[in-house]
């Protein structure tokens, strides 16, 4: 291609050769340009992995290949036109596997970065790398069986279906907002169990020698679990949402969408069977995506299609204000008991709690009125903890009054004047009755203030009583009292991760040497070197026959070598008796149904 050629007036695909081409010869240039690196926080760190690149086979590029040719074809035009222009500007190439290295400083441009990860993760924990403009993304890749579709996280549905579009402007924003929300999403303990079930099936079904025993078995589990689940908790509404907008989404109008999911864009089968009549396109609405459920091991039967980004940015913070994050009250601390993990409730003095809740006293009227946590607790201001108030300090737990004081009195918004008129002063004994009933007697070792609020409130020789019942008594030590008479928020996780968990180093793994290239990869790799030659000559030639007498004496059901050697023949011109061959080779493996459509695709695509 010329100089002055223009790349929009080429084919998609070859736009995207030209511009990879382009982009690395001017790499040493651009590197001098690039925003720093995402760094990862610390509480995110323990899920990240490495990819060992050189541990990638060349059936794995090939397959990697494969995709990227026929989803290039395919979006050209179904394809929303950001997609379209990311791929051009991430520069992902369509012969080999990117690195994630590279991807994070083409991201950077934008300012988001990727992030290794090993496959399935925590719910909380993927919305939070994206909360935090991370793209976490999963570096195995799929088998040939699975080349059309796979339930497991790689790279493929990542790198070429997640990243691109995350150079639009605008899709960026939404998706980095829904990170922000359904990092704030309390599930149940039971989902959690879902999510074990989920991550177990994605790995047996992607995993070569599992049987269909224990396919059916993983398949079978995950069944139980899931009917096990009562009710819509927060992070299954908001994973819905994330599932029918950022991983199967379509944009547009009902008569003519256009493909921006990424599940759909990394799919070579469901790219196309997407805008066929099989699947019911219905409005975008957040109510109808969070009462419509997915099965991840199959094509959906209906999408939802939004008319833009700016709609999908609008209804999700709508979303976000029914949810315990934003709204508060006893239904947060309900959702943050139900959750069975450590979690995080404010109060409107601004203290923060982050432990596990186990207990709840509510009024004859059910609202809160003494929380309970069991096992290590912090306390926070602003995210920042308090100093001598970490999990150490309250390892077994953290108990303390909510509401008014008598004569509804916010003892929160009292001065110190106000505070001195309620015997509260440090080294006196005081007394506070709630309208609860709850009474704290003891004496008053120190009173944290911040921002001209009362946030704390210690006592030593302390009781605190709820009519007969003992709440805390005098030979439990100290009781720290948290000072507030409305929560005003409640979310999973803790305030501040950092003091909580500790700095966490992101996973070593140690590498190992690649295993000996089997003899089909051997093979692979032959035809994949021929490729990458300027010409074909004697060597070439003769390279390919050596492939083609194996072929046929051992691996009579090898499709996507014979492909691709049909391309190199197509590629070069060669008309020899071979040729039609493997053609005829393809046609009668194409009769069987799984096959049938995948290579038909291929054959599309060669070069006349």
């Amino acid at each position: 291609m010329s100089q002055d050629e223009d790349p929009n007036s080429i084919s998609l695909l070859g736009r995207i050769h030209y511009h990879f081409e382009k982009t690395e010869g001017m790499r040493l240039n651009m590197n001098q340009l690039l925003k720093p690196t995402k760094q990862i926080p610390v509480h995110l760190r323990q899920f990240v992995s490495e990819q060992h690149y050189e541990q990638y086979t060349p059936i794995d590029h090939a397959v990697w290949r494969y995709v990227m040719r026929q989803n290039l074809h395919a979006l050209n035009e179904s394809a929303h036109p950001a997609y379209v222009e990311g791929l051009l500007a991430s520069g992902i190439d369509t012969e080999s596997i990117p690195r994630v290295s590279e991807m994070n400083d083409r991201l950077s441009k934008v300012g988001w970065g990727a992030a290794i990860v090993d496959g399935l993760i925590p719910g909380v924990a993927f919305f939070d790398f994206q909360a935090h403009g991370i793209l976490p993304i999963a570096v195995d890749i799929r088998k040939v069986e699975n080349i059309e579709y796979t339930p497991a996280p790689d790279v493929i549905h990542e790198a070429a279906g997640h990243a691109p579009i995350l150079f639009d402007d605008k899709y960026a924003s939404f998706v980095k907002r829904i990170g922000e929300i359904g990092a704030k999403a309390f599930a149940t303990k039971a989902e959690h169990e879902v999510f074990e079930a989920v991550r177990h099936l994605s790995i047996v079904m992607e995993d070569r020698h599992s049987t269909p025993q224990q396919i059916e078995e993983a398949k079978q589990l995950l069944s139980e679990k899931r009917n096990a689940v009562t009710g819509m908790s927060e992070a299954e509404a908001i994973s819905r949402v994330f599932w029918w907008t950022v991983e199967y989404g379509l944009i547009g109008t009902l008569e003519k969408p256009q493909i921006y999911g990424a599940g759909l864009l990394s799919s070579v089968g469901e790219s196309k069977h997407c805008l066929s009549e099989n699947v019911v396109k219905l409005p975008f609405s957040v109510k109808s995506c969070i009462e419509t459920s997915y099965d991840v091991t199959t094509m959906q039967p209906q999408l939802f299609v939004c008319e833009s980004f700016d709609q999908l940015i609008g209804a999700i913070e709508e979303f976000a204000n029914t949810m315990a994050f934003r709204k508060g009250g006893t239904e947060s601390l309900d959702q943050a008991l139900q959750s069975g993990s450590a979690s995080t409730f404010v109060l409107n003095s601004g203290l923060q709690i982050s432990g596990t809740l186990n207990e709840i006293i509510k009024d004859s009227n059910g609202e809160a009125i003494y929380v309970r946590t069991q096992g290590p607790t912090a306390l926070a201001i602003h995210d920042q903890e308090l100093p001598r108030h970490s999990k150490s300090v309250h390892c077994d737990g953290f108990g303390t009054p909510i509401g008014l004081l008598v004569g509804d009195l916010s003892l929160e918004e009292c001065n110190e004047e106000q505070l001195l008129a309620l015997g509260i002063e440090e080294g006196r004994q005081a007394t506070l009755t709630f309208k609860s009933g709850i009474q704290v007697t003891g004496m008053v070792t120190t009173i944290i203030r911040k921002e001209n609020k009362t946030i704390l409130i210690s006592f030593e020789s302390c009781k605190v009583m709820l009519e007969d019942r003992l709440l805390f008594e005098e030979q439990w030590g100290t009781f720290d009292m948290a000072v507030g008479s409305v929560v005003t928020s409640a979310f999973p996780g803790v305030a501040d991760a950092e003091a909580f968990f500790g700095v966490e180093k992101p996973k070593k793994q140690v590498p190992t040497d690649p295993e000996p290239l089997t003899e089909l990869e051997s093979m692979y790799q032959t035809i994949r070197e021929v490729r990458q030659k300027d010409r074909w000559d004697e060597k070439s030639f003769s390279g390919v026959q050596n492939v083609l007498r194996v072929l046929r004496n051992c691996y009579p059901h090898e499709w996507l070598l014979r492909l691709e050697i049909l391309e190199l023949f197509c590629t070069h011109g060669v008309e020899i008796p071979e040729k039609e061959q493997v053609l005829q080779e393809l046609h009668h493996l194409s009769k069987r149904e799984d096959l049938q459509r995948l290579i038909e695709n291929g054959i599309a695509l060669l070069p006349v």
